[in-house]
Formats: C-alpha cells, structure tokens, sequence
C-alpha cells in the first residue's frame, strides 16, 4: 500500500490524444475506486484546475489519494500531488507532493527552471533545499499525465513500440517507457468502453522494477481517460477503475450493443 497515489497516477499517465483538439481543459474532474484483492482499499481523484504563475494563467493539477473503510484503519492513506505546468508547452513550473502513508511521510515542493534546466527541490519536513540539474522538457509526474495524452506522437506507434518521457522524482530524474500493446472493448459501469492498451516500463533500479506487470486500459476516444489499471504485486494484485467523472473535453464514447 506504500506509495499509494504515486502507483495510481504513474499507471495512469499512458493517457495519451492523437487528435489536435486536447484531450483535457480546465473543470475536468475523475475519481478511481482502488481495490487490493476482493477490498475496496480506497480512492483516488484528479483534477484540471486554473493558477498563475509568471504572470499568465497555467494548469493546475491537482491528484490525491486516500484509503478507506477498514483498510484506513490498518494503513492511514492521505497523499496530495500538484502540478503547475504552462497551457501552451506543458512544462510545469511548481510540483507539490505532501503524503502521509502509514506514517511515512513528505512533504516538498519542486520549483523548475527550464530556461537553465534544473530545479529547486524544498523539503520542508527535513528542512532542506537542493538544486538538481534536468534535461531539456523535464516533466514532474502529475505533468507527464498530461503531457503526454496530448503527444504528437501517438497515432503514429505500432503494437510492440513505445514512448519515453523523463520523469523527475525523488532527487532524480528517469526515463518513463510506456509501451502500446494493442486495443479491446471492455465492460465498465458505463457501459463497453474501446480502449487501448499500454504497459509502463521503467529503468530497473529506479522507482518501479522493469517489467510487464502493469496493464492500463485507455480510452481511445478524444479524451483518453485512462478506464482500467490492473497491477501484479509481490503479495496479491492491485486494480483501480474509473467511478465517475465530469468535465470532459470531448464526448466519451461508448460501444453500441
């Protein structure tokens, strides 16, 4: 259950549009029901909001993460990540990740210079500020979500190739592989849904091991909203589906019997 919100939002950030009209704006809001096993473990929303910074209006992400019923009262779950990230380049400007997972906690803020391609790291919890060199378009990992359900470059993959975006997280930056499986109708609370299906592939050492033992399901219409995430863990498995949602940019398309 560690890094509860941290796994919902990193499976979900396959979300990708192969259109020219974008695949989220300001008001959209959706909320995943996590489930560990048979339990209802808890939940996790995010949502597309408005901020300024550098005097012109930016996105303002912001996704949080919390158990519930008995799981809460064995394993306290209470995670909150932001991301201030510009309308045009989607490079973000600010993160903020403040968690509490079973009294594990942090609490920092991450401020991104992308004219010189470092960033300011502020740990208020130890007390501590640290500047760490980026690469060129360096993403946080609320902004990679959205950065990439708008990539260029989408329509164009094939069953078996992939797309890399680096990630900053923990002090470090890492390539992020999101890999293109295929496609499938699948049964939701909305009815069959067509998606396509993504598997994340990180660098081993990092922060996941590198293997196929994630499955996202997206939707492949305009918005690709990410519908289904199933994980394998090393005791049980992980599921998340989406509950609700509002806000949208484009129809949500579902299949006609």
């Amino acid at each position: 259950m560690k890094n509860f919100l941290l796994l919902t939002l990193l499976l979900v950030t396959v979300s990708f549009n192969n259109q020219k009209q974008s695949a989220f704006e300001v008001g959209e809001w959706f909320k995943f029901r996590i489930h560990y096993g048979v339990v209802t473990a808890g939940y996790a929303t995010v949502e597309v909001k408005e901020a300024v910074k550098n005097n012109k209006k930016v996105f303002h992400a912001v996704g949080k993460g919390y158990t519930t019923g008995m799981t809460k009262f064995f394993f306290k779950v209470e995670d909150n990540y932001e991301s201030y990230f510009d309308k045009v380049t989607s490079k973000p400007y600010q993160y903020v990740r403040k968690i509490d997972e079973g009294g594990y906690k942090k609490n920092q803020e991450g401020f991104f210079n992308q004219d010189k391609n470092t960033i300011l790291v502020k740990d208020y919890k130890n007390k501590t500020e640290k500047t760490f060199t980026t690469p060129e378009n360096v993403q946080d990992i609320l902004s990679t979500f959205y950065f990439l359900r708008n990539h260029p470059n989408i329509d164009k993959l094939k069953v078996g190739e992939s797309i890399i975006a680096d990630m900053f997280f923990d002090d470090e930056t890492f390539k992020f592989k999101l890999k293109y499986i295929g496609n499938e109708d699948i049964e939701t609370k909305f009815g069959t849904v067509p998606t396509m299906i993504f598997r994340p592939l990180v660098q081993s050492g990092r922060v996941f091991k590198e293997e196929e033992s994630v499955t996202v399901w997206i939707s492949a219409d305009e918005n690709k909203l990410p519908i289904r995430i199933k994980a394998s863990l090393a005791v049980g498995s992980l599921k998340a589906d989406l509950e609700s949602f509002k806000g949208l940019n484009n129809s949500f398309k579902i299949k006609m019997k």
